[in-house]
């Protein structure tokens, strides 16, 4: 689609983290933008706040008059929208270009060396670091992000337009309409059981995505995953390595093995080896295009992460309170084994809230381990997000599976009380369900 001769571009959904970063970009572009979302969030606030018109009914009357033109309004929807939506069925059927937010973000990335980053585990993290060091390296990007930069205060890194950065997303197969230049996969465990149905369908459809990289273009996987490219891992044998890693101050020191060589003193400041590993694909990638590793050193370096990821909120001797985003086993041990790694003889409260009744059942086994290693667990209702309840999935039943003796299950507006409760010195709130709202109140009751 020739995004030229658009004038106008309509979101349905606009207050989803991707589909926010494509709005802005449009809007930098010159382009009139509004949207539907079903609630105020802090998201379709900062959009209102650059001239972006939304409203919150679902309702074709409420579509300014200007947006109603199929001749030049591009009208994106996210794959979370109800079939039944009025609005959507409304731009479908009368002659409108409707494109789900995926194919929007491969038609913009397709005339551009477009860095992509795949993996069910640690996109938005990658995909930040990657974004940043560009930026530091003076290359004209624009990198589309799926949190918000602790950097930039934005979804959206633009310094210009001929590399884009953008997270391969794997829900719904959406990344299948990309054509990167350089890509990497940093994990496929077994995630979106409901879109896949079994986990060797998640890895086929990796490894078809790992086929849609333009001829000339270069494959980044982690060390041990079932695929062929260039290596990258932590203390092993891979193309692309950290080596002589020590904590110094709470940040990670460490040297670089490249197939050029090594490069020492490199500094981050994220805690757990996941985010160490995010960090030298980031590295890695940015290497490839170009980029000295003296600028990467300084890049890397000035990085502070992304909201919602392993995030201080309070940060005292004697009280640390940190949120993080984690949703799946694997994420919840990555953010247990960054909290002990950082503060080993410290006690560790959890709260956690689960989040879809799909997940919760295809993983409940892995929670319960996961979940049964912190020292103690309160744990809230699934958030259930687009699904409809599954009979016999709860949280009670996911409580009773964890083997640990200081659990309990709680409602929302118990948490600020059961924290005064404990004795734990470490507090985490984990979940991509409404939890983070619930972080501006806990932060106003503990901080000094």
């Amino acid at each position: 689609m020739n995004f030229g001769k658009v004038n106008n571009v309509y979101f349905i959904g606009i207050g989803g983290i991707g589909m926010s970063a494509i709005a802005r970009y449009f809007v930098a572009n010159g382009k009139q933008v509004s949207g539907y979302d079903k609630t105020p969030t802090e998201i379709t606030n900062s959009l209102e706040e650059i001239g972006v018109t939304i409203h919150f009914e679902d309702d074709i009357k409420a579509v300014s008059e200007v947006f109603l033109n199929p001749e030049n309004t591009l009208v994106v929807y996210t794959p979370a929208i109800p079939k039944n939506h009025s609005e959507f069925n409304y731009f479908k059927d009368n002659g409108f270009n409707v494109l789900k937010r995926s194919a929007v973000l491969g038609e913009i990335t397709k005339q551009t060396v477009c860095l992509a980053v795949a993996g069910t585990h640690g996109k938005t993290t990658t995909t930040s670091i990657l974004g940043h060091l560009l930026h530091v390296c003076n290359v004209p990007v624009t990198a589309f992000l799926g949190g918000i930069s602790e950097n930039y205060n934005s979804n959206l890194i633009i310094n210009g337009t001929e590399v884009t950065v953008v997270e391969a997303d794997e829900f719904d197969r959406s990344f299948l309409t990309l054509s990167p230049d350089l890509a990497c996969i940093t994990s496929m465990d077994a995630d979106h059981l409901d879109i896949y149905g079994n986990a060797e369908a998640l890895v086929s459809t990796f490894k078809e995505f790992s086929e849609c990289i333009k001829p000339n273009g270069k494959l980044f996987i982690k060390n041990g995953l079932p695929l062929k490219g260039i290596t990258y891992g932590i203390e092993d044998d891979s193309d692309y390595c950290a080596q002589n890693i020590s904590i110094v101050n709470g940040s990670y020191v460490f040297d670089v093995k490249t197939p050029s060589g090594i490069y020492k003193n490199f500094k981050f400041c994220l805690p757990g080896r996941h985010n160490l590993s995010n960090a030298i694909i980031a590295l890695a990638m940015a290497a490839e295009y170009g980029c000295s590793y003296e600028e990467l050193a300084k890049g890397l370096e000035t990085y502070q992460g992304v909201k919602r990821r392993f995030t201080y909120q309070i940060k005292t001797d004697d009280f640390v309170f940190i949120d993080d985003y984690a949703h799946h086993p694997e994420e919840i041990n990555a953010v247990h084994q960054a909290v002990r790694e950082m503060y080993p003889d410290k006690k560790v409260l959890a709260i956690f809230q689960p989040h879809l009744f799909s997940r919760t059942k295809d993983f409940v086994d892995g929670f319960a381990e996961s979940l049964s290693k912190f020292d103690e667990l309160l744990l809230l209702d699934i958030y259930p997000a687009r699904e409809l309840p599954i009979e016999g999935v709860t949280s009670k039943w996911l409580l009773d599976k964890i083997e640990n003796s200081n659990k309990k299950l709680i409602q929302k507006t118990e948490i600020i009380n059961e924290i005064k409760k404990s004795e734990a010195q470490i507090v985490l709130t984990i979940g991509a369900g409404d939890i983070g709202v619930e972080v501006k109140h806990i932060k106003e009751a503990f901080y000094v």
